[in-house]
Parts: C-alpha cells; sequence; structure tokens
C-alpha cells in the first residue's frame, strides 16, 4: 500500500471522506464513454493516477453539520456541502500534499466552469461504486449512499482499486424492491432510468419527493447506510432547484394558441 494513499485516506476520514481509491490515468483516459475533454491528461498533462475520494453513508452529513455548529453562517452559503466538500479536500488532503513536494491537482464533480473528470467512468475503474438501473451508482457495502466528492490528480503512480471493482449488481438481483418503489414508474429494469419520466413528477407533483428518492431507499443494498432524513430532503431539494430550469425548457407542455 502507497504511504501517500494512506496519508490521504487518514486525512480524510475524520470528515466522513471514507472512499478512496486509485487508478492510472492510463486505465481511466482510455474509457470509450471518457470523451477528450474529460480526460485527466487533458486537466493536468503530468498527472499519472487519479486518487478518488468519496462518502459512503451519513458520516460527511455528520462532520459538515458539526462544522456548520462552530460556523453559524454556513448554511447561509449556495453550496454548504461542496463548499464544505472543498474546504477540507484543499486544507487537510491536497494541501500536506503539495507542502511535500508532490504535484497534486484537484478536481470536483460540482465544478461549474472549466474541465471536470466522468466521475460515474472513473469511480467505475477504480473500485468505487459500480453501475445500477436507478441512476446512481452503487457500492457493494453503502449500497446507493454514496457520492463522489473530489479527485487528486497526482504524479506518483498509484493502482490501488476499492472494492466496488467489476460491481454490476442489478442484472442479477431478484428482489428489484426499488421499481415499485417509485411513483412515478421512473424505473425498469430493461431500460434503467428514465429521466425525462421522473423530472417531469419531480416538478409536476413535488410533494411526492421531497422527503426522498423513494426507488433509492427501496434498494436492498446498504439500507442501515441510508442517508439521514434531514441530508435526504437536502439533497432533493438541490436536485429539484436544477430540474425545474431543464423541464420548463423542454418537458413543459406548451400551451397551443387559442382559436378566435
Amino acid at each position: 500500500m502507497s504511504s501517500t494513499l494512506d496519508n490521504i485516506r487518514h486525512a480524510a476520514a475524520p470528515h466522513g471522506l471514507n472512499l478512496v481509491a486509485a487508478t492510472p490515468v492510463a486505465r481511466y483516459d482510455n474509457q470509450p464513454a471518457v470523451t477528450e475533454i474529460s480526460r485527466a491528461s487533458a486537466i493536468d498533462p503530468h498527472a499519472r493516477s487519479i486518487v478518488v475520494i468519496g462518502n459512503g453513508g451519513g458520516a460527511l452529513w455528520d462532520a459538515l453539520k458539526a462544522h456548520a455548529a462552530r460556523h453559524p453562517r454556513w448554511w447561509d452559503r449556495a453550496n454548504p456541502l461542496d463548499e464544505f466538500t472543498r474546504e477540507v479536500v484543499e486544507r487537510d488532503v491536497a494541501g500536506p500534499l503539495r507542502a511535500s513536494g508532490a504535484r497534486c491537482t484537484t478536481v470536483y464533480p460540482f465544478m461549474n466552469s472549466g474541465r471536470t473528470l466522468n466521475f460515474i467512468e472513473l469511480g467505475k475503474v477504480a473500485g468505487v461504486a459500480g453501475p445500477s438501473i436507478l441512476g446512481v451508482t452503487v457500492h457493494p457495502v453503502f449500497g446507493p449512499w454514496i457520492a463522489f466528492r473530489a479527485a487528486l490528480l497526482l504524479d506518483e503512480e498509484l493502482d490501488s482499486p476499492g472494492d466496488a471493482l467489476g460491481f454490476d449488481p442489478c442484472p442479477r438481483c431478484t428482489a428489484r424492491t426499488c421499481i415499485p418503489a417509485c411513483p412515478a414508474g421512473a424505473v425498469s429494469s430493461d431500460s434503467g432510468w428514465d429521466i425525462p419520466k421522473c423530472l417531469t413528477h419531480r416538478v409536476e407533483v413535488e410533494a411526492d419527493c421531497a422527503p426522498r428518492c423513494h426507488a433509492r431507499a427501496g434498494c436492498v443494498l446498504g439500507p442501515e447506510h441510508r442517508y439521514p432524513d434531514d441530508e435526504l430532503a437536502y439533497h432533493q431539494m438541490r436536485a429539484l432547484r436544477s430540474m425545474r430550469p431543464y423541464y420548463d425548457s423542454h418537458l413543459k407542455p406548451k400551451l397551443s394558441p387559442s382559436s378566435d
């Protein structure tokens, strides 16, 4: 095990960032689904490996609430969770690496400008998470209660995949309790997540899914690691906020001109 990876895990864990794995840049860049703009080598040509940092379960949310209790205005920020993630990664994870002389470029899935990585593909090749029919990735232990939070592009060769390498549970699942749990009927074993159907229901019948995604909560994997209720509501609120503009532009029924 690389001492660099040990140090990253040790620095990230107190903040609830408990999923850490590494893959060589070439393995990720050569994936068919990774376009040129999303290649690690396009972001940092000197990078040799990518360390993926994520969270499983509610530990990150607990760390955020503890941080917000010490900084009372934190919840007033536009993106409290993303800004907390960036702060602890830059200060406690990437900062010490740079101080030791290592080259470290940080990339976040919530970046609004500039290049970013295809975190779904990155998570697969690094063994952090596998695919699912729910529209979210899943982990053997934490189930769908995970998220990608950051990636570090390093000039050191690292290859340490996580427990989800090759994990693809949905084709073998017989319970499939996630499918009937969706009130919009937006999940199926054949076509997976029907985004327009889900999005339309979320916007038009807002109260149905405001507390949680029922399909995600219906997954048989990792139910004991389900996010706390206040975290679920936070993510659902933010997702709905981003869905509304797309619905208005692409899915909202157009009123036909009235005839005289």
